[in-house]
């Protein structure tokens, strides 16, 4: 129950109008786009891994990386893989967005952001080659030591691979019809001081990837997930807990069989969300009070022992109250 009235708050962020000024077939299945102002306005500033939302209907939203150059301040770059097993985004991207169609989009927001570093491995797997691609030339401007990584089924399927050319050797084409799967020991199998390792790519990518860097220095490994992490087995029953709204002065209960954000919304709070699992990092909430459980894909070990920051599509609570700044 809430404590006084709830209101209907909304906590937003940019949202723009855009039209497709350009579209070309990257690779088999891949489609890139060029996003415009339609009246020629410089976009917002944005950094190597951000991403935005394209909202495709009313509850239809999918997250692309942004994958031009920071520089370009009328363009936006986008890459998206047909998927038809999927839920339905990519199709309706390959299908309905064509040049002068209008699309709508929020953000951009950056929760894979290129930390300063010597030297960088890069490692992407499929359509992850996106976020890679300007933190490569950011890397480049910055004089840093870099090699990448790009696997996929085929050398077919694999976007850029003629824009990556240019940097010769410090580029390994990996097709696995052709050499297998990525030979992640060879890669990562010695750690190196001073080294960052980014990747991109499928789950089973991450996962072996992150196996490989367990004996790295903590904070080395940098992912983007296309989808929520496996939560580990044997995590018990949700418990239900209270939420405090501190800038809404409003108190919601959250049963065990509701998130967060629909708890919220049953009482008048309505927060921007996108994926709602714990991937895009549209509702990260700050936390005042209380220990959040933390089963996003996003935040890293640091960044959830201080508990500083919630995603609360997913996460739950630790303990019987948590206050937000909401």
């Amino acid at each position: 129950m809430s404590s006084g009235t709830a209101m209907a708050t909304v906590f937003s962020e940019r949202r723009s109008d855009l039209v497709v000024s350009a579209r070309e077939e990257s690779a088999e299945g891949v489609v890139a786009l060029t996003l415009t102002d339609p009246e020629g306005a410089a976009l917002p500033a944005w950094t190597p891994g951000a991403h935005i939302d394209v909202l495709l209907a009313d509850d239809l939203v999918r997250q692309y990386s942004l994958c031009g150059s920071p520089a370009d301040q009328r363009n936006w770059r986008i890459a998206v893989l047909r998927d038809d097993g999927g839920r339905g985004g990519s199709r309706q991207v390959h299908e309905m967005l064509q040049v002068g169609s209008t699309v709508a989009v929020r953000g951009p927001r950056n929760h894979f952001p290129l930390h300063d570093a010597p030297r960088y491995i890069f490692v992407a797997g499929g359509i992850g080659i996106t976020p890679i691609l300007p933190m490569i030339g950011l890397a480049e401007e910055s004089g840093a030591d870099w090699e990448l990584w790009y696997g996929g089924r085929g050398r077919s399927s694999m976007a850029f691979l003629a824009d990556l050319e240019q940097h010769g050797e410090r580029v390994t084409v990996w097709p696995q019809d052709e050499k297998g799967l990525l030979p992640l020991e060879r890669i990562l199998g010695t750690p190196s001081e001073g080294t960052l390792v980014y990747c991109c790519g499928p789950e089973p990518l991450l996962t072996a990837v992150e196996a490989q860097c367990t004996s790295w220095p903590s904070g080395t490994l940098h992912l983007e997930r296309f989808s929520a992490k496996p939560q580990p087995a044997g995590a018990g029953e949700p418990a239900g807990f209270e939420v405090v709204c501190q800038r809404s002065g409003v108190t919601v209960s959250v049963p065990p069989d509701k998130s967060i954000i629909e708890a919220l919304e049953e009482n008048g709070i309505s927060v921007l969300s996108s994926c709602l699992e714990g991937v895009c990092g549209t509702c990260e909430t700050k936390v005042l009070e209380g220990i959040p459980e933390h089963r996003d894909s996003l935040l890293t070990e640091e960044e959830r022992e201080s508990n500083e920051y919630m995603m609360i599509c997913v996460g739950r609570s630790r303990s019987d109250r948590l206050v937000l700044d909401l």
